[in-house]
């Protein structure tokens, strides 16, 4: 079969290899689409995502397909049933996965990240991570339901209420992709921050933002908002983001920034306001959930998706030579 390789930092190559083997509890799936994420920048760049990648592994860890075998014991999945694949594997035996915290797990692993992914015609998965899909909800768009599992991790870990007014910095895809969560979450008025008018203003005219923010030239308004989700990953805009929360307001640091960034805060204004400052990692059992707000139309991803790429474009992506990327999917089969 047809795969893309890393074979070391920053080189890929196109190799041909054996299908791989399924277990009694694996599932074996045809690959059709695979996301390309942050994540997939930091591995092919030699970084950690969730987790460090060893070279040679396929990459790919956004994936849907169309199950092409199923182990002795899988019951959940059939053949030619068309599937969406949560990456992440938990041990199940670790402290944080007895105390219901398995997106901390000592020992996890992951599809496109530890072991192959979904750049490739075909991988495996365990059968209790393949979703099947229903009908409303295409392969391409189905490529993304892991990072949307992400962000409904992220809200998750929040006390959303109707009333509050919500601010998402950052309008690359996971901003995008948390304006539409927010909403179906309750929230009654979620803004917008970034720096591109293009991506701005379609969340206006498409996604109902109220106010929008082109932090190349306007300031987001301080003691402003009850909840606001910081998708970038960059010390300015974190510290934006704790300087917008009104008294009793909630920070959600999603954006994955480099290892060794930090932002100062003011000590005081966190106990004056009361702040909430919370992580989010992953995406644990979120997928159904995820799936959900896709079926119901609560959240329309393919609007999002600007760029279908095959294999060969894939080190050209990474590589930053393929420009005006808001989301990219790689094509791998029909």
């Amino acid at each position: 079969m047809k795969a893309l390789v890393l074979t070391a930092i920053q080189r890929f190559e196109t190799q041909d290899l054996p299908t791989p083997h399924i277990g009694p509890e694996e599932v074996l799936i045809a690959t059709a689409y695979s996301g390309v994420c942050g994540t997939d920048h930091d591995l092919y760049a030699g970084r950690p995502g969730s987790a460090p990648a060893k070279p040679p592994i396929v990459l790919g860890h956004e994936n849907s397909g169309v199950v092409a075998g199923v182990g002795s014991e899988v019951t959940n999945v059939g053949i030619g049933d068309r599937v969406a694949v949560d990456p992440n594997i938990y041990c199940g035996e670790c402290l944080y996965c007895l105390t219901q915290r398995p997106e901390l797990c000592d020992r996890l692993s992951a599809i496109g990240v530890t072991r192959n992914g979904g750049l490739a015609e075909r991988f495996v998965a365990p059968a209790s991570v393949v979703y099947a899909l229903p009908g409303s909800v295409s392969l391409k768009a189905a490529a993304a339901i892991e990072p949307i599992s992400c962000g409904v991790h992220g809200v998750d870990m929040l006390s959303l209420r109707p009333y509050q007014k919500a601010l998402v910095i950052g309008d690359g895809f996971m901003g995008q992709l948390f304006v539409q969560i927010l909403q179906a979450y309750g929230v009654h008025q979620v803004d917008l921050a970034g720096i591109f008018d293009d991506k701005l203003e379609r969340n206006r005219q498409q996604f109902g933002v109220i106010h929008t923010y082109n932090t190349t030239r306007e300031s987001v308004p301080e003691d402003a908002y009850d909840v606001i989700v910081e998708a970038v990953g960059l010390p300015a805009t974190q510290a934006v983001a704790v300087k917008a929360a009104r008294k009793g307001g909630q920070v959600l640091m999603f954006g994955v920034g480099k290892q060794e960034a930090s932002f100062a805060m003011n000590a005081y204004d966190i106990y004056r306001k009361q702040l909430t400052i919370q992580g989010s990692f992953i995406n644990p059992l979120t997928f159904s959930d995820a799936i959900a707000l896709l079926a119901s139309g609560k959240v329309d991803v393919e609007p999002l998706i600007s760029h279908v790429l095959g294999l060969e474009q894939v080190q050209e992506f990474l590589d930053g030579k393929i420009s005006g990327v808001s989301k990219a999917v790689v094509r791998i089969q029909d």
